[in-house]
């Protein structure tokens, strides 16, 4: 045997000459060098902003996937605006929102603050009046706000802390155009924050994670699980902790890992290696994950079908599940942004301005939008006037004379 060869061999001369040493204490007879599995509680992903964040939208393509479709969905819708039921295409509110900053789009702006909603449950705006009349709004990060409240215990300001420094943004009072708009999804337990979709469903984004990491371990192995290496000597005689720790390190250094896959075991003085296999429930690891998967999108309100989930039929076809998606959970959204941001600016934009969206302009509802504008065309006892209000339009187109009765 040559040195390169020794090297790689069980240090089995080793171990022949030390088992039969008589030192100290024994662990048992007939020891076996087994893996220890200890059984603990289950440990979840803290909620908070930071956490979920990184563990869901940075590590988990379901968690990205989602927040992203309902991101680039929501963000995509045009807005409207109406004095009273006048369409009000030119007004300064729309410029605005159009361009809420210098380094933003409303769909950069509008992405920003809906993933912030969706991960934390809370979305914080900054206003920032440069010259009067003239504002510009930015997108906070949740984890650098905190809500302060008066003393009855309702919110009054935020407390933004950023470069070391604090500063204070009043809330909108009731009267006066506030500094600061806080937008929350609802948290039946909190008064000042909001919940996120996420936090329902923390124990499927941790399973989703687990069987990822144990999938990858699997493959860092060969994809085979460990075995028990018995030692039954003749002699009746047991190993030293010494000999114990030592040998472990062995196992460790030489047959773990994917670079160490397959390589063979050469065993001497009473050792005998026994395999382990996987039974099928252990190997079952796509349903787990899919399983974890259609929680999280039911969680965010996004159709499985739609993630390219399998073994989900509850939509008869991938249009059917786009609808679905735009009506039960994009548009919902958005009304809760779009109607908040019309109460916050109301001082500055007029009392009888409000904002709206422009459902006509969604790639996703066309069918439906088709099958309502032929039902109307068909409706001979419906004006025209009246056609138009029941699709969301001014009786009177903008700029046409209203006709003496």
């Amino acid at each position: 045997m040559n040195k390169k060869e020794a090297t790689h061999r069980w240090p089995t001369r080793w171990f022949a000459r030390a088992h039969k040493e008589k030192v100290g204490k024994t662990l048992a007879r007939k020891s076996a060098i087994t893996s220890a599995f200890v059984t603990g509680q289950s440990q979840h992903t803290p909620v908070n902003f930071a956490a979920m964040a990184s563990e869901g939208y940075g590590r988990n393509p379901i968690v990205y996937r989602c927040v992203r479709m309902i991101c680039e969905a929501a963000a995509s819708v045009p807005w409207t605006g109406y004095e009273g039921t006048q369409e009000a295409s030119a007004h300064s509110g729309l410029a605005l929102i159009e361009r809420p900053n210098g380094q933003e789009t409303r769909q950069a702006f509008l992405e920003k603050l809906i993933t912030s909603l969706l991960l934390s449950g809370d979305a914080f705006v900054e206003r920032v009046e440069p010259v009067p009349s003239m504002h510009k709004f930015f997108v906070l990060r949740s984890d650098h706000v905190s809500v302060e409240t008066d003393a009855a215990g309702w919110p009054t300001a935020l407390c933004v802390r950023r470069a070391g420094k604090k500063k204070m943004l009043m809330l909108d009072d009731g009267g006066s155009l506030g500094e600061a708009l806080h937008l929350r999804l609802i948290d039946p337990l909190s008064d000042v924050h909001g919940q996120s979709p996420l936090q329902a469903a923390i124990s499927a984004l941790d399973v989703h994670n687990a069987a990822a990491l144990w999938n990858k371990s699997l493959l860092d192995n060969a994809a085979r699980p460990s075995g028990a290496l018995i030692y039954a000597p003749s002699d009746n005689s047991s190993l030293t902790p010494e000999q114990f720790e030592a040998l472990k390190g062995e196992l460790d250094a030489s047959f773990s890992g994917s670079r160490n896959a397959g390589r063979p075991l050469l065993l001497e003085g009473g050792l005998d290696w026994k395999a382990m296999g996987l039974t099928p429930s252990d190997m079952d690891f796509i349903e787990t994950k899919n399983n974890a998967s259609r929680e999280i999108a039911l969680a965010f309100g996004v159709p499985p079908m739609l993630l390219g989930i399998p073994g989900d039929n509850t939509f008869a076809n991938y249009q059917e599940a786009q609808r679905a998606f735009y009506r039960l959970t994009v548009l919902p959204l958005l009304r809760r942004i779009v109607a908040s941001f019309t109460h916050w600016l109301a001082p500055a934009n007029g009392i009888h301005f409000r904002y709206d969206i422009d459902t006509d302009q969604i790639e996703g509802l066309a069918s439906e939008r088709d099958s309502l504008w032929k039902r109307l065309e068909e409706a001979s006892f419906l004006t025209e006037a009246e056609k138009r209000e029941a699709v969301g339009y001014s009786p009177v187109p903008t700029g046409v004379e209203q006709p003496n009765a």
